[in-house]
């Protein structure tokens, strides 16, 4: 059973402060008495030391060496600064904020909350169960703790946990008129909130913005370098009005609750331009919401800030300078596809050439580039788009994704004809875009002549280059390591692990890179999709010719500390 470190003379407290009041801050009996009785008229809604501080009777230091001196407790000191949140996964922000304490230390048994106020007992017992942990206390004044949650958790949580604490926390309902609908989402709170939480995504660097309704708690998350990250949400009778918000900035019917819809809110979030897509379908709790934030300004079409080495680089750009084929990109959803056909089209964009793209939808509005979005709510299809843009004189065209066998053979036609076409599969690697492309029903002879490569794609998180630690691997590990990438073990040779600095927030890695195999075109792997052989073969015959795969990139840029180890374990599935 975890326990409280007892407080002395808690029970004593307002008069003891309100002695040290007469004594330290120049106030009379009286006018100490008098904010007793506030205080005690509003029937301890306010803690008794926020209360002083709300009136100005006293400093936030010298109010914090008073509860030291009464209370018989240590003060936080400059050196006791926790460089990182401490048990962020079971005290949310709100409870911190609401409570204005900061967990500063922790180990196995203990926990040490910095409070300012100390005899504040629901806090201590409340963090001393979700913990699980004894609970020490320390006093921090409220200048202090600003500055600490700032500095730990950013400003623009600050503003939105502020925001959210300052809520109304009734209970939620799901009848709720329309119109009222309507009018809750066009009030100030409402739309602060709905701003402050894009603004909170865009300094995370996040690529997405989830918004779940369960029936009792509203969840809010993050995607960051791939990972989701819950943030502090709104009360659940505000899930609505806040969703009704996003709806109207996205031009979406707010009355329309049964079906998915699919929106774009455009804005601008601290003088960057933001595009956001949004998707909202239907849930039992309410509407679920989903929004892809895609910023112009961080968008890099350069092949090296990919993270691709310079041999695959090399192989890329050798591909890219055909004047016609089939260039394929495989790999699961978010493993950076669209990013590697956009850099691609940046490449070949020459006033020489004209480049036409069919997507679904279009996520980057390139210059010089002809862009068709697809909609098949009025029959404009990818087959449809495609079979209109190939007597627009094209010179390269980029298919978003090929869906279906019409969209596959127009590509391939295409191709055939001179063009130089890119699109994209949702295959595991890359040998799996022949063989699926061979299923939806192309003609292989077809398929032979006109695809030059097909490269498979993953993602893997980016160490933080301020504070990466090198360590030495076990030997067994070296070892098998240098097999697969046909280096000699070395001695000195070494891996990487995350620390956590400011630079990164802690996390130990910054942004992501790709990790590719490029599956180029001979003839053995012609003769063996001529035979109708499998992935496996293919990717044997791929590897004997020279092709690295995805796990032997990942490796080598796991030797140059680019990523860890287990990050490549991660996104290959590979031993």
């Amino acid at each position: 059973m975890h326990s409280v470190a007892p407080l002395p003379e808690s029970q004593q407290l307002p008069q003891l402060l309100g002695s040290w009041l007469q004594k330290h801050a120049n106030l009379s009996a009286g006018e100490c008495q008098h904010i007793l009785n506030l205080w005690q008229e509003q029937q301890h809604e306010t803690r008794l030391p926020q209360l002083l501080l709300k009136l100005g009777a006293v400093s936030p230091s010298a109010l914090s060496v008073g509860l030291s001196e009464l209370l018989n407790l240590p003060r936080l000191t400059s050196q006791d600064h926790p460089d990182r949140p401490i048990c962020n996964d079971v005290l949310s922000i709100g409870f911190l904020k609401r409570h204005r304490i900061l967990p500063i230390a922790a180990d196995d048994n203990n926990i040490t909350l910095a409070m300012t106020d100390p005899s504040d007992e629901l806090a201590v017992q409340s963090v001393s169960l979700a913990c699980q942990k004894n609970v020490q206390r320390v006093v921090i004044d409220d200048s202090e703790l600003q500055e600490l949650f700032d500095c730990l958790y950013g400003e623009s949580d600050s503003a939105l946990n502020q925001l959210l604490d300052g809520m109304d926390q009734g209970e939620a309902s799901n009848e709720v008129d329309i119109n009222q609908l309507r009018d809750m989402a066009s009030e100030a709170p409402v739309i602060r909130l709905v701003n402050l939480l894009i603004q909170t995504a865009c300094e995370r660097n996040a690529s997405d913005i989830h918004i779940e309704p369960f029936e009792k708690s509203v969840k809010v998350r993050l995607r960051c370098d791939g990972s989701l990250t819950e943030i502090e949400a709104p009360p659940p009778q505000m899930a609505a009005a806040v969703i009704s918000r996003i709806k109207i900035m996205a031009s979406l019917d707010i009355a329309e609750r049964r079906l998915p819809q699919d929106g774009r809110i455009n804005m601008k979030v601290q003088g960057s331009s933001v595009d956001i897509r949004v998707s909202t379908v239907p849930c039992i709790h309410g509407e679920s919401v989903v929004m892809r934030l895609l910023r112009r300004d961080q968008l890099v079409l350069d092949f090296a800030h990919l993270g691709l080495t310079r041999d695959a680089l090399h192989q890329l750009k050798q591909l890219l300078a055909h004047p016609h084929g089939l260039l394929v990109v495989s790999g699961p959803t978010g493993s950076g596809k669209t990013t590697t056909l956009y850099t691609a089209l940046s490449q070949l964009n020459r006033p020489e050439r004209k480049i036409i793209t069919v997507e679904d939808p279009v996520e980057y509005k390139l210059n010089g580039i002809n862009q068709i979005q697809v909609n098949a709510g009025i029959g404009l299809s990818f087959a449809s788009a495609l079979r209109t843009i190939v007597r627009q004189d094209p010179d390269v065209i980029m298919v978003g994704e090929m869906r279906d066998l019409e969209a596959a053979r127009i590509c391939v036609q295409s191709a055939l004809t001179g063009h130089l076409v890119l699109s994209t599969l949702h295959t595991n690697e890359a040998a799996g875009c022949i063989t699926r492309l061979l299923e939806m029903g192309v003609e292989d002879y077809l398929l032979s002549s006109t695809l030059t490569a097909a490269i498979g794609q993953r993602l893997v998180k980016r160490l933080c280059r301020h504070c990466a630690e090198s360590y030495q691997p076990v030997p067994e590990l070296l070892h098998a390591i240098c097999r697969h990438t046909s280096q000699k073990p070395d001695p000195d040779m070494r891996l990487y692990h995350p620390k956590g600095c400011d630079k990164c927030g802690q996390s130990g890695f910054s942004g992501r890179i790709a990790i590719v195999e490029i599956l180029e075109m001979s003839e053995a792997i012609r003769q063996q999709i001529l035979q109708h052989a499998d992935a496996r073969q293919l990717q044997k015959t791929a590897i004997k010719e020279g092709m690295r795969t995805l796990y032997v990139d990942g490796c080598l840029k796991a030797l140059a500390g680019e990523t860890t180890f287990e990050e490549v374990l991660r996104v290959t599935q590979e031993q």
